[in-house]
């Protein structure tokens, strides 16, 4: 059964309206957000009736295009999902989307010679690999690095479709050192990806500093459109963690020059693998290298700097060379067997 544009962003919305806990929906409420979807995204202004709000819930209640969704109505006039956890985004891709996306990686097979498009061949094989497989039933032909119980990556297209449009959001958010959650109205900068985790740069309201939260952290959120957008001036987000190793920065923080020793065994990793893209060899001898970077002193530099154990050894900046001196001194200590 194909599926027309309009009939996609109606389901995508009112699926949308049903994952967001955060407040009631009367099919009202879900008409009004269907016509702010149609009139932001189309530029219709003519809104959407009720009759088709309720044929298009319908349609996602049933197996016609394979949704099936746990669609509820309690107290006689809210709708919800049953299952907190469904969305329409999780179900399996039907035959006529399948061969559209067939089309789509065949197009970006060719786009994939010129330069623009460099960086998306690591992209373009593992789409064409999960097609393959969920269309043929193939074998996994190329590995790339995946958590299978990583939390936060369905937050991405939202999260990127707010930094897009410039739409404020209302986060359920809670960090690992946190007793409990914290709900706030944030403004979105941009997406980061770190070692398969993903980070959001963004400021509170009313407070004036960068902030990254982990996209794993969020519980929830929640698009304000009649909430107005604060841009951050003073920041090329190009360029902002070009100096840095990982995701953990202020705006206040700069690189600095940072100097280490390898022995000759792990010499050739880290000439063939540099830590920073601003690694340049000093020294190279038969004990190993002198190289230096300039980078933000952070935890994910402390980490993996750490990663070497005794391969490698700080030799400035001093404070770096201690920070690094007192964690290895405190893991040594597991290992020391205490006399009763």
């Amino acid at each position: 059964m194909a599926t027309n544009k309009l009939a996609l962003l109606r389901y995508k919305t009112i699926d949308e309206c049903l994952k967001n806990r955060f407040r009631k929906w009367t099919l009202d409420d879900i008409i009004e957000k269907v016509a702010d979807a149609l009139y932001e995204y189309e530029g219709i202004t003519s809104g959407v009736s009720k009759r088709t709000i309720q044929a298009d819930i319908q349609v996602m209640r049933s197996d016609s295009l394979g949704y099936n969704a746990p669609i509820v109505v309690t107290d006689r006039r809210f709708y919800t999902y049953e299952d907190a956890a469904y969305s329409i985004t999780k179900s399996p891709i039907n035959d006529t989307d399948m061969e559209k996306m067939k089309e789509i990686v065949s197009v970006l097979k060719q786009l994939n010679g010129f330069n623009y498009f460099d960086e998306m061949s690591e992209l373009i094989a593992k789409l064409e690999n999960n097609v393959n497989k969920s269309a043929k039933k193939t074998k996994n032909y190329i590995q790339f690095d995946d958590n299978k119980k990583l939390r936060g990556i369905e937050h991405i297209n939202p999260l990127y479709q707010a930094i897009l449009n410039k739409t404020p959001l209302f986060i359920e958010y809670q960090s690992f050192k946190a007793q409990k959650p914290s709900k706030e109205i944030y403004y979105p900068y941009l997406l980061k990806e770190y070692r398969n985790r993903w980070f959001l740069v963004t400021m509170k309201k009313k407070h004036p500093y960068l902030m990254t939260l982990a996209l794993d952290r969020m519980i929830e959120f929640q698009p304000l459109t009649k909430e107005q957008y604060v841009e951050y001036e003073g920041v090329d987000f190009e360029r902002y963690f070009d100096d840095l190793i990982g995701v953990t920065k202020s705006q206040r923080d700069r690189a600095q020059k940072v100097i280490l020793k390898f022995n000759k065994v792990n010499a050739p990793y880290v000439i063939t693998k540099p830590l920073h893209h601003s690694q340049k060899v000093l020294n190279e001898n038969e004990n190993g290298i002198i190289i230096r970077i300039d980078v933000v002193l952070n935890f994910e530099l402390e980490k993996e700097i750490l990663g070497f154990g005794e391969c490698v050894k700080v030799v400035s900046p001093r404070n770096l060379q201690e920070r690094i001196k007192r964690r290895i001194d405190r893991a040594a200590e597991l290992y020391i067997e205490k006399k009763e």
